[in-house]
């Protein structure tokens, strides 16, 4: 995977399949410290300590459909690759929260990629979710947050094209805005 966007897409679709309620996405960017900084936070089924200790083994997968689980291991060596650091952390019915750190300004880390695109795929993924989505970039904060958004809804859906169409440029312009600041 070439953009950080499609890591996240991934980690969150594991998220889902956990049946978490609620996902946040938190992207911290400093430049100052040379850090680009991914958490994704879950509410789903979580993990025994077995099965965490296992999940970035490639071979490892809960999938019985084929015998590999690539997303963790790849999101893990993506870090690594950009002098960065990956962690973990999981509780059974509690969820889990994935933690990936990069050097910032370094070769080898890839760019985030369309974050609009795949912040809607997950909206329109499953409508029993909510998706918490926050970018910093330097002290300066940007909160897409599903919960808020359907109380101005109203009970329109956000399948409705306007809104899907509304939700990207809204992410997009925010991101643009925070990062224009600097």
């Amino acid at each position: 995977m070439n953009e950080l966007s499609l890591h996240i897409l991934d980690i969150v679709q594991n998220s889902i399949k956990a049946n978490s309620t609620l996902v946040k996405i938190i992207i911290n960017e400093d430049h100052q410290n040379d850090l680009y900084t991914i958490s994704i936070i879950d509410n789903g089924y979580g993990m025994d300590s077995k099965t965490l200790s296992e999940v970035a083994d490639p071979f490892f997968t809960t999938r019985t459909t084929r015998k590999v689980g690539m997303g963790v291991s790849l999101f893990k060596m993506a870090c690594e690759m950009a002098d960065g650091f990956f962690s973990i952390e999981s509780e059974v019915n509690v969820g889990t929260k994935v933690c990936s750190t990069f050097k910032n300004s370094h070769i080898d880390r890839a760019p985030l990629g369309d974050i609009e695109d795949t912040i809607s795929i997950l909206i329109l993924n499953d409508k029993n979710i909510d998706i918490y989505y926050e970018h910093v970039v330097n002290g300066k904060k940007f909160v897409f947050d599903t919960v808020e958004i359907k109380q101005v809804l109203d009970g329109i859906p956000f399948t409705n094209y306007d809104v899907i169409m509304w939700i990207k440029s809204n992410i997009k312009d925010g991101i643009d805005t925070i990062q224009e600041e600097e």
